[in-house]
């Protein structure tokens, strides 16, 4: 898999988390670096776990799925991303108030926005990618995008939020869409 869709994957990754981060930094008072470190190392690491968990899964079932396998890919991706436009559009009249550097609602989120990634995985598995430099650069680029997603929120609210996953949303089935065209379609 070419070095540019890795990277493309990794930032539809991340937009779920991103916005959350976003949301975070909007809720969090006197915000400190030390606040958005801790958001940005879960989103992160969970981001990066869960890729790799679906490979392994993935692995196991790849010779079961030989011949479609580049539709099951399309398909997760696909999924994945109409989902995410399908939350970012939804309108949610209910303010959700909660602490997001409490332990027990940071895990929360984290393995809440890394669902998709674990997808992800099994659809690397299924294409035979290797896992080792998706895996860091999905964790490193959610890190990024989350550690600064807390400080946006804190200065500009809940202005970017869901277009952030909307955009994420379109990449993800347009990788998916290219999987297809790369496997000959």
């Amino acid at each position: 898999m070419e070095p540019i869709t890795i990277l493309l994957i990794a930032l539809g990754l991340a937009m779920d988390a991103f916005a959350v981060s976003i949301t975070s930094g909007i809720t969090i008072r006197n915000l400190r670096m030390g606040h958005a470190l801790k958001i940005g190392i879960f989103f992160g690491s969970f981001q990066a776990i869960m890729p790799a968990i679906g490979w392994f899964t993935g692995t196991g079932m790849r010779v079961l799925v030989y011949g479609i396998d580049h539709w099951i890919a399309f398909f997760l991706l696909s999924f994945i991303g109409c989902r995410m436009i399908y939350g970012a559009l939804r309108t949610d009249e209910e303010e959700r108030k909660y602490d997001p550097l409490n332990i027990h609602v940071l895990l929360l989120l984290s393995f809440a926005t890394s669902i998709d990634a674990l997808a992800v995985g099994v659809s690397f598995a299924f294409l035979k990618v290797s896992i080792l430099a998706p895996v860091l650069i999905i964790g490193l680029i959610t890190f990024i995008l989350s550690f600064f997603g807390v400080y946006i929120g804190d200065r500009l609210g809940h202005f970017f939020e869901k277009k952030m996953e909307v955009a994420g949303g379109i990449i993800l089935i347009i990788i998916g869409l290219k999987i297809l065209v790369e496997s000959g379609i």
